[in-house]
């Protein structure tokens, strides 16, 4: 038998991989980990360094502030004297935004509570995946259905003298956050645990009383989470704001009023702008403006939430 060392086998090193590939794997992994994590902020620093950069020359001298945010006169390409006043979009944005989140939250919370809690098996899930689909809709289609469906349908049933204002604009504006609020909100409360519910009926209480005493106050966060959400994405919606409002720059007095809002007015009139004038640079500058509200909204839920999980290890 040739027992040679080039010949022979050593079983406790067959099979292994060489150290240093394994390191070298591990630390590619890690740092590639890292550049993901990291990826999210540089992002939203690169975008919200686009926008400034763009708005600079307006919101530093080219516009005066008080104008800006006060007027309610937005008239970028007058002839005779240029007007850049966004308190009327502003207005708008705010008011529709509202009244989305009225119509929204009590169905999507509702809807989260029905598939969670009170329905299985095969109905559960052709519900969830029918608000999945729901979410898939474009906004353009959903623009369509508040044009040529809702809009006469408030006609016929209310006192408006045209069928795209501040109503049809809210409603399909719920609609459209609605399936965000509803998926967010039943994974809030199906991350509840079991023994919370089997605590409370062992005690007597009903199904209903289980939900709101046992499993509202217990998934605070998430449902808080899901309702703001819901208004980001509302305050940001644009096509089916663009087509179910009427486009009208005013503030509104009532429901049935046409009216504008402030992405609205960045998509219709970016593209006739001449790049670099005091018209393209306030467009950027509303844009600065949605963004800071954004980011007041993320922070209110933040404080709203750490608040919430105080009391709870006080």
């Amino acid at each position: 038998m040739d027992t040679s060392p080039a010949n022979s086998v050593n079983p406790g090193r067959q099979g292994q991989k060489p150290r240093i590939s394994v390191a070298w794997s591990e630390f590619t992994i890690t740092w590639i980990i890292r550049l993901c994590g990291w990826s999210a902020i540089f992002f939203v620093l690169a975008i919200f360094f686009f926008i400034f950069r763009e708005a600079a020359p307006a919101l530093f001298g080219g516009l005066d502030m008080t104008e800006f945010f006060t007027s309610p006169n937005w008239r970028p390409s007058s002839d005779v004297e240029p007007q850049y006043g966004i308190f009327a979009l502003l207005v708008g944005s705010l008011l529709l935004t509202a009244i989305a989140m009225l119509v929204a939250m009590p169905l999507g919370l509702g809807a989260a509570v029905f598939i969670s809690e009170f329905c299985g098996g095969k109905t559960k899930e052709v519900l969830k995946i029918l608000v999945e689909l729901l979410a898939a809709i474009p906004s353009v289609v959903w623009g369509f259905i508040g044009l040529m469906m809702l809009g006469p349908l408030i006609t016929s049933w209310t006192s408006a003298s045209v069928g795209v204002n501040l109503l049809n604009g809210g409603i399909i504006v719920a609609l459209i956050s609605l399936p965000l609020v509803v998926s967010i909100g039943e994974d809030a409360l199906k991350a509840v645990p079991d023994s919370y519910r089997e605590a409370a009926i062992s005690l007597g209480a009903s199904r209903w009383e289980v939900v709101y005493r046992v499993l509202f106050p217990a998934a605070k966060n998430g449902l808080l989470a899901a309702l703001l959400l819901g208004v980001g994405r509302a305050i940001g919606e644009t096509m089916a704001v663009l087509m179910c409002t009427g486009h009208a720059i005013n503030i509104p007095k009532s429901l049935y009023d046409p009216m504008r809002t402030l992405t609205a007015t960045i998509a219709a009139e970016l593209g006739e702008t001449v790049h670099g004038d005091l018209h393209y640079q306030a467009l950027f500058a509303i844009g600065v403006v949605l963004f800071a509200i954004t980011f007041v909204i993320n922070l209110i839920a933040d404080i709203i939430v750490k608040g919430i999980r105080n009391d709870k290890t006080a």
